[in-house]
């Protein structure tokens, strides 16, 4: 595993979460110790469950309390799942800050700061916030260029074909 580094998997296309979950399954395999934080996914329940079974290699974490994804949402609903995400934002610093685990998989981060919920300068302080060599995945559809200047590496998930 490469250690400190920054990746980011983005693009309109699906598969960004599995790329990433593919590459935490392959770091516990070797070792590793991974942490994954899901935002504006809902909760998620029955993938939760599943995922549960593979820990305490890899952990999954949630913070909504809505069943729905962020986008079906009412504005009243966002506007309380906005705390419920910052509450992630918070754990993922403290993650960060004690070097808890050799592997931080930020799913949909670049949507939290799509949607506004977070700040560009509050997304570059939590990811400045990393001690020793902990290496982030960051995924998300959307891109902004403040982030891909500090990014190790960065992969457009595109589809090419789709069904139909």
């Amino acid at each position: 595993m490469d250690a400190g580094r920054i990746q980011i998997y983005y693009g309109e296309g699906h598969g960004k979460s599995a790329a990433a979950l593919g590459y935490a399954l392959r770091a516990a395999s070797q070792g590793s110790n991974v942490f994954v934080i899901q935002f504006l996914k809902g909760r998620m329940t029955v993938e939760s469950a599943y995922m549960q079974r593979l820990e305490p290699e890899i952990k999954v974490f949630h913070f909504e309390k809505s069943e729905e994804r962020y986008e079906e949402l009412s504005g009243q609903e966002r506007q309380e799942e906005h705390i419920n995400q910052k509450n992630g934002i918070n754990f993922a610093r403290k993650v960060l800050l004690t070097g808890e685990c050799d592997l931080l998989v930020l799913d949909e981060l670049l949507g939290v700061v799509d949607y506004g919920i977070i700040s560009e300068d509050e997304a570059m302080s939590l990811l400045e916030a990393r001690m020793g060599q902990t290496q982030i995945i960051i995924t998300g559809r959307s891109l902004p260029d403040w982030l891909r200047r500090y990014a190790d590496a960065v992969y457009c998930i595109q589809a090419e074909k789709l069904p139909g």
